[in-house]
């Protein structure tokens, strides 16, 4: 069994960093299934839902990491917590990961390879890559009922100029990673 495994929410400012695992029937296509960052939000859940059907129960898990322990641990670390919790959920074990990207810290037992776009080459890592993405999208706008301010419904915590006006404007809050830098540094001129 292989599964797919992919991430959303590396370069935000706020919320989880958010993985997905997906288990993939050999030989499964889907038509329009991509990387989730070419796609429409509308295309994205639509998707999603022809995967929930289309996938048995245990087949698909999503794995996150809190802002505070993307403090505590960095991001990549984070990430890769992320994607260990989805892969433990997923039912049956997979025997082999396909992982989106250029490293992974490895998980005990499961053989891996990295593939650098793999989101938009293979469709069990594509499928991940929906899951991972729309959920933290919906997280981010749970978030924007709390803390309307920062826009995270246009923006879903990424660095926008409108969420670093925010930022200066209100402050940080609950949702934001302390350890992430929202502001370029001062240029500093010693005369």
């Amino acid at each position: 069994m292989l599964a797919g495994v992919d991430e959303a929410g590396r370069g935000c400012l706020a919320g989880p960093v958010v993985a997905a695992a997906v288990l993939w029937p050999e030989g499964q296509t889907i038509k329009g299934l991509t990387d989730s960052k070419k796609l429409s939000e509308a295309q994205r859940e639509d998707l999603r839902g022809t995967l929930e059907t289309l996938l048995p129960a245990g087949h698909w898990a999503i794995g996150w990491a809190s802002p505070e322990e993307i403090d505590a641990v960095n991001i990549l670390q984070a990430t890769y917590l992320a994607m260990h919790r989805a892969i433990a959920a997923l039912k049956p074990a997979p025997e082999h990961l396909l992982i989106d990207g250029n490293r992974f810290k490895a998980y005990p037992g499961i053989s891996h390879q990295c593939e650098v776009k793999g989101d938009a080459r293979f469709q069990a890592i594509s499928a991940a890559s929906i899951f991972a993405k729309t959920e933290r999208d919906r997280l981010m706008l749970e978030g924007h009922a709390e803390f309307p301010q920062y826009g995270w419904d246009r923006n879903k915590g990424y660095p926008s100029v409108g969420h670093r006006q925010a930022l200066e404007a209100h402050g940080s809050c609950s949702w934001h990673r302390r350890s992430f830098t929202w502001k370029p540094a001062q240029l500093r001129l010693d005369l």
